[in-house]
């Protein structure tokens, strides 16, 4: 097991300021459960677990954990659904001292593969099946193509496990607690994401810029015990870590999971729980809204709504407090440094709808590099910033000589601090919040023996903001898109990432120097999109537009 710790030294200007709490994490959930035994901590679809309960697992947990060799310091891949075992296993791993890398269960052979190889987990925390896809067959398959395999612990098994694997044990026992000698400067996450580069990236975190995350959240939002917060995003994804994991304790407040997204049904749950905060991408806010149509403001039990992830329209935010009697508000944010600015209950209704919101927590900053009329690439240091990549290579081009992040998002900022987001270097597609790495299945194209040349860009949606086109100069006869759809599935890419839709073009628009100008093909694809919005839909299926394909 390599050696995991803070690699790039930008994080040391904050360290010793006393801007952050010397405790670790997991002593929020040992005093909330102190203070508080019997209140309600945590709610999924079908289980109820006070703070005492989720406590007691928790040490179950951990327990477990360190007996089938999960060390502080070591790795462990959580790969589940939103159930209330993925939050007592996260927990259970931040008592034993170990790094939670957290993985959304949308990945499959390719994405997974790579991160076992470079993070080299001890254990493995995965359910058994979830939305028909059968998760042990798919580990061992990439158990065996590991050196060392971990052990995988396996979440509501379905029937006998294989060699290797076991069942997951959160009931309490009397069994002892682990000892834990890591501080609050250890690395306690390690959280994979992907950008303009086909391998994905593993991010850095200790317990000091989560809890700054946190706290600072809850301070900028004026939250409170009272505000059961509704959780529909990925447990597994940096939004879900800190607002399902890490700010309920923090505030004494329960969390509401909700694992397969539907808008009736979140409307349902956030009514019986009477939840009252909720943080997630553009999509979940679009079909609350749209749900709430018609009623009374009063009708509503949320009382605030932080949107990020994805581009945010000012009229959602604007229909949004109007329609639903909330404050919403944008925010923006990344894995490596989470919720940069934000907006909430204090700031007027155009910074929350028409920017993406003021610094979040005291000391961050913000600058623009080669600037052109007020907009150029965003430089962020912040305290909630992470410490380094895990590929330690990664640093020399992610950080300037001072310390501050290159985000690769164009933006603009305020009088005040406030930051308006106005466009990506970075080449990815941001699908219902999830970033999705165009080079990646470009790679995995280019491998059809029908593909001479492929590019992949953004095409708007009204719902998820943006999904996949991909543009393809044929290898002799045109591919079709369930062919090329097929091919990725066979490659072990998640199905989000494969494309909606094809157009096969002649030739790729390049520069002099052989790059593909891909803002031509973005502008392309709007430009039929919004002309079928307009022209009378033909008789047969225009899956695959004859409007795209070039002579």
């Amino acid at each position: 097991m390599r050696h995991i710790g803070p690699t790039h030294p930008s994080h040391a200007a904050f360290a010793g300021s006393g801007i952050y709490l010397d405790q670790r994490l997991d002593a929020r959930l040992i005093e909330t459960a102190a203070t508080q035994p019997d209140e309600l901590a945590l709610v999924d679809a079908e289980h109820r677990l006070t703070w005492s309960e989720l406590h007691e697992r928790a040490n179950a947990s951990a327990r477990q954990l360190h007996d089938l060799g999960v060390a502080p310091g070591t790795v462990a891949t959580v790969i589940l659904p939103n159930w209330w075992e993925a939050a007592v296993a996260i927990q259970g791993l931040l008592k034993l001292g170990a790094i939670t890398n957290p993985v959304v269960p949308i990945y499959r052979d390719a994405e997974l593969g790579f991160i076992l190889q470079q993070a080299q987990p001890r254990a493995i925390i995965t359910p058994h099946r979830h939305r028909n896809f059968d998760f042990v067959e798919m580990f061992q398959r990439l158990r065996a193509s590991l050196e060392d395999p971990p052990v995988v612990i396996v979440v509501r098994p379905e029937g006998p496990l294989p060699p290797g694997f076991v069942e997951f044990e959160a009931i309490p026992s009397n069994a002892c607690p682990v000892d834990n000698p890591t501080r609050p400067t250890d690395v306690c996450l390690l959280l994979y994401t992907s950008g303009t580069t086909s391998d994905p990236k593993g991010v850095l975190h200790n317990h000091q810029t989560l809890d700054k995350t946190a706290s600072a959240s809850a301070r900028h939002c004026q939250l409170t015990a009272a505000d059961t917060i509704f959780m529909p995003s990925p447990i597994t994804h940096i939004t879900g870590v800190l607002a399902a994991v890490l700010l309920p304790p923090l505030l004494g407040a329960p969390c509401v999971l909700m694992d397969e997204w539907d808008p009736q049904r979140a409307r349902r749950i956030i009514e019986t729980e009477q939840c009252r905060f909720c943080i997630g991408a553009t999509p979940f806010l679009q079909g609350l809204l749209q749900t709430y149509e018609g009623t009374e403001p009063e009708d509503c039990s949320l009382t605030g709504f932080i949107c990020g992830g994805a581009d945010v329209p000012a009229d959602l935010i604007r229909d949004a407090r109007r329609d639903m009697g909330i404050w919403a508000a944008r925010a923006y944010g990344s894995s490596e440094v989470p919720c940069h600015v934000m907006g909430g209950p204090s700031l007027d209704e155009r910074t929350c709808a028409e920017t993406d919101g003021i610094p979040l927590a005291e000391g961050s900053e913000a600058r623009l590099h080669q600037a052109v009329d007020g907009v150029g690439e965003l430089l962020l240091r912040a305290p909630q910033m992470f410490l380094g990549y895990l590929d330690a290579d990664l640093n020399a081009d992610a950080f300037s000589e001072d310390g501050f992040f290159f985000s690769g998002d164009l933006g603009e900022i305020g009088s005040r601090g406030e930051i308006t987001i106005r466009g990506r270097q970075k080449d990815i597609i941001v699908r219902g919040g999830e970033n999705i790495s165009a080079k990646q299945v470009e790679d995995a194209l280019y491998r059809h023996p029908s593909v001479q040349s492929v590019a992949v860009v953004a095409m708007p949606d009204p719902v998820l903001v943006e999904r996949g086109c991909a543009f393809v100069v044929p290898e002799g006869p045109s591919p079709t898109l369930r062919m090329l759809v097929d091919h990725l599935e066979q490659a072990g890419l998640a199905k989000p990432k494969w494309p909606e839709r094809l157009e096969v073009v002649a030739e790729l628009p390049m520069t002099a120097s052989g790059k593909v100008q891909k803002f031509k093909l973005r502008e392309r694809i709007r430009d039929i999109l919004a002309h079928e919005a307009n022209t009378p839909p033909p008789d047969t299926d225009t899956t695959e537009s004859p409007s795209g394909v070039s002579t």
